[in-house]
């Protein structure tokens, strides 16, 4: 870029946005915070403008008075109920053709507001792009060793990964000696790991002997700029409750929040967390 941005963050859930906030607060190119409600918590951020997703008006006047010229989208946000989304007059004008894209599946629908705010003039900015160090980087980001019965499960995991992220079902898989546990819907990876509990421990591993290998990857057709795989402690922790050996993703591919203690953790744990090549 030749001239520094000025970026509107429009922030989900999640500790993520907290990190591209003060990223660009470093970097002198913040602008303004938009909490979207209700998936932001009242006590994540303090004095910031509290939108929902239907007002869409509001959010480009927002923007536009704090002299955004880039718009970053961070957090965790679940798919609206169109049913109960009450939108303001320039959110309606839209609202034929953003259900239409909801109907061809989250990848769709995220590329079709990403051009919503394009239209409006914005460059969209991704979160990578505003704070870089938070990217997983290729090999062992922690103490654990990973074997070569552990890699050949990663490996079959990141084919589960890419094979249901190609049908826009989800991002992560679970495989344990060969055999695939789970796999990521709606309901999000700390839900899934959750749901490893309801397996024999000789399925999912025990603490004792741990098995199993969590991937997460991006979305084979996904606009990158949006909705990256996030590691962190509550990842770490529901992947040594179930018993797993590790998490693996593609390198530059992956966050890893508060890493500190999601490597404290991991180590702790006896649980092994590397990055991957990215398969040709």
């Amino acid at each position: 870029m030749d001239t520094k941005p000025i970026i509107g963050l429009i922030a989900g859930g999640g500790d993520l946005p907290k990190y591209v906030r003060a990223a660009a607060q470093d970097a002198g190119t913040f602008g303004t915070l938009i909490a979207l409600d209700p998936f932001v918590e009242e006590t994540d951020f303090r004095d910031v403008t509290r939108l929902r997703l239907g007002q869409f008006g509001k959010m480009v006047k927002r923007l536009k008075k704090a002299n955004c010229t880039h718009v970053c989208f961070a957090g965790i946000v679940k798919r609206p109920d169109f049913k109960r989304l009450k939108p303001d007059f320039k959110a309606m004008r839209h609202l034929p053709g953003t259900i239409r894209a909801a109907g061809q599946g989250d990848d769709a629908l995220m590329r079709h507001v990403l051009g919503l705010f394009e239209q409006e003039g914005f460059q969209i900015i991704s979160p990578q792009e505003v704070c870089a160090d938070l990217m997983l980087t290729e090999g062992l980001a922690g103490d654990i060793p990973m074997t070569e019965a552990h890699r050949h499960d990663a490996l079959q995991a990141c084919k589960i990964a890419a094979a249901i992220g190609a049908l826009d079902i989800g991002q992560g898989a679970v495989v344990a000696r060969g055999v695939t546990l789970a796999v990521e819907a709606q309901e999000g990876t700390d839900a899934m790991l959750t749901r490893l509990l309801n397996l024999a421990p000789e399925l999912r591993g025990t603490p004792e002997e741990r098995i199993g290998v969590l991937a997460k990857l991006i979305k084979p057709n996904q606009d990158i700029r949006v909705d990256l795989p996030t590691l962190g402690p509550n990842t770490v922790r529901h992947a040594l409750e179930a018993g797993l050996a590790g998490i693996v993703a593609e390198a530059g591919g992956a966050f890893i929040i508060e890493r500190e203690e999601t490597l404290r953790l991991a180590n702790e744990g006896g649980l092994f967390i590397a990055g991957l090549p990215k398969a040709e």
